[in-house]
């Protein structure tokens, strides 16, 4: 069994939640060490790939009045609101880092198991991805992916990943319920005769994630130092204007289903 560093942290603001992730991106790379994190918003908001021009916000309605930020991952908008975020970070060094694909069906795989042991059938998406950024819908969950996580055919998770500073970082969302910011998206709620709450999901995703990755999860939040390099870099990056409405473009390696 190898440690994971595990974070449950309460609601917070889109800036905030993008800084931390940052936060332990670069405590992967320093230490080594593997993270894992559960998180959630503190009102709906709407976050955009790292590729995605701001403008094309306007695209969708529902969503206007929310507030904005932009991730370090691309792929498609999310309606953050009834669903649940988590955020993997790992070192380049370790066998999970090596292949992108591989490590978003093993935590997709956890989470189907999950809803298996409750009645719920869901299964992998495959195939290709096709299309270009411009004819590809808006939002993320309005796309399908090699990995994405289906019940039916609706898309009930999905994953983004961003490779730097000598660590992977990988987060996704998975939609708890309707969103009023996205009608058009049902949750796992709306598609299943067995209601689950977050706090729910997270409880039985865990010692699935801990199995299947030989992980041993010790809660350890953010330190004081990590609490304010998450503040200025909330402040200065993901708070920013200049950072979220930014028209296009990024480096190599923010890459998503």
């Amino acid at each position: 069994m190898i440690d994971c560093r595990l974070l449950i942290d309460p609601p917070a603001c889109g800036a905030w939640n993008m800084a931390v992730d940052d936060v332990l991106l670069a405590w992967a790379a320093e230490t080594g060490g593997c993270a894992w994190r559960f998180y959630q918003w503190d009102e709906p908001t709407l976050s955009l790939g790292y590729f995605q021009p701001y403008e094309d916000r306007q695209r969708h309605r529902p969503s206007r009045s929310c507030p904005v930020v932009r991730r370090a991952t691309g792929g498609g908008a999310i309606v953050h609101d009834a669903e649940l975020t988590y955020s993997l970070a790992v070192p380049s060094g370790s066998p999970l880092a090596n292949r992108r694909l591989d490590l978003y069906r093993t935590v997709h795989l956890t989470l189907i198991e999950v809803f298996a042991a409750r009645g719920i059938s869901a299964s992998l998406c495959e195939g290709v991805e096709r299309g270009s950024a411009a004819t590809k819908p808006f939002l993320c969950f309005e796309r399908r992916s090699p990995g994405d996580v289906l019940v039916g055919t609706h898309k009930i998770a999905g994953s983004a990943q961003r490779r730097r500073r000598g660590a992977v970082l990988q987060h996704g969302s998975v939609l708890v319920e309707r969103s009023v910011a996205a009608p058009e998206l049902p949750g796992l709620n709306d598609l299943t005769a067995a209601p689950i709450r977050e706090e729910t999901l997270v409880g039985l995703w865990l010692p699935t994630v801990g199995r299947r990755l030989g992980w041993r999860f010790i809660e350890q939040p953010l330190t004081q130092v990590e609490r304010l390099l998450a503040g200025n870099l909330a402040e200065t990056q993901y708070g920013s204007a200049l950072w979220n409405q930014r028209r296009e473009g990024g480096p190599r390696g923010a890459n998503s289903f």
